[in-house]
């Protein structure tokens, strides 16, 4: 804990200083930071972030949760479905990254398998589409992730007390019914929790991208940690890295700052109804 902080201290240190590939202590003030704001490709990043991060999230936490119900059910080989539902949640985003980026590739993907069959008009080109090329990466992103989501919200959803279901059967509520006003919303909490993990996930994301599109076509699916990077090792700009990088901390306390004030009240209420 204390070398995570102290690294974090140093960094944002870092980033009003000249550092370039070796820490230069001269101090510039905001100039990396206005520089930042101005950068075009910073922009496209936070805009790609913000398509990537709630695709993502929505579509992750939505196919986690039609998991968690299917299985809910008590079907049979539960164990086994679980397991493959999780199994790519074991896998490096690179090994995912590349996967998807053969069976995305219009070459010898998916568009060339469905035109060996003699449909020669279809088209599934997105992985070389400016326009296109973002949802490959949530695309990805979601397959690897879903199982984890269904893994927290079956949980949710096992927990819950069994009297609810008997009472709202008795009243003649059917299955869907059930889930929708009664499960759904007594698991809340954990929803929103997924979501917060996903959205950690989204914002840290980088070997996915480099393996699957390295940012491209051009930057259509560059991201900050791609900009972090392209500052810090490629350009050799430390100071401007370091910014980008405190600005990505930023982002992400926004986020979980909200949510830790949210988890605090919500505890202290449970308490005293407790």
């Amino acid at each position: 804990m204390g070398y995570v902080v102290g690294f974090t201290l140093w960094t944002i240190w870092i980033s009003f200083t000249n550092s370039t590939l070796l820490p230069d202590y001269t101090f510039v003030g905001f100039k990396h930071y206005r520089n930042l704001l101005h950068a075009h490709i910073w922009r496209v990043s936070y805009e790609n972030l913000l398509i990537y991060g709630v695709g993502f999230m929505v579509v992750a936490t939505s196919v986690g949760m039609l998991l968690a119900i299917l299985i809910d059910q008590k079907i049979r080989a539960e164990n086994l479905l679980r397991t493959i539902y999780l199994y790519p949640m074991a896998l490096s985003f690179v090994v995912t990254g590349t996967v998807w980026s053969w069976l995305l590739n219009p070459s010898i993907g998916v568009q060339s398998f469905v035109r060996g069959f003699g449909w020669t008009s279809f088209r599934f080109d997105w992985l070389v589409d400016r326009n296109m090329a973002i949802y490959c990466v949530i695309i990805a992103a979601v397959w690897q992730a879903s199982g984890f989501a269904m893994a927290l919200l079956l949980a949710g959803l096992r927990s819950l007390d069994p009297d609810l279901y008997k009472a709202a059967q008795i009243d003649g509520a059917s299955p869907a019914t059930m889930y929708r006003r009664i499960a759904i919303p007594a698991i809340w909490p954990i929803v929103i929790a997924v979501l917060v993990i996903l959205l950690q996930f989204a914002v840290k994301t980088y070997e996915l991208v480099q393996a699957l599109t390295a940012g491209g076509p051009g930057i259509s699916t560059t991201l900050p940690t791609t900009v972090v990077y392209d500052y810090m090792f490629q350009r050799g700009l430390m100071g401007e890295g370091a910014a980008t990088a405190v600005m990505l901390l930023l982002s992400l306390l926004v986020i979980l700052v909200p949510y830790a004030v949210y988890r605090r009240i919500r505890d202290r209420k449970m308490t005293r109804h407790g």
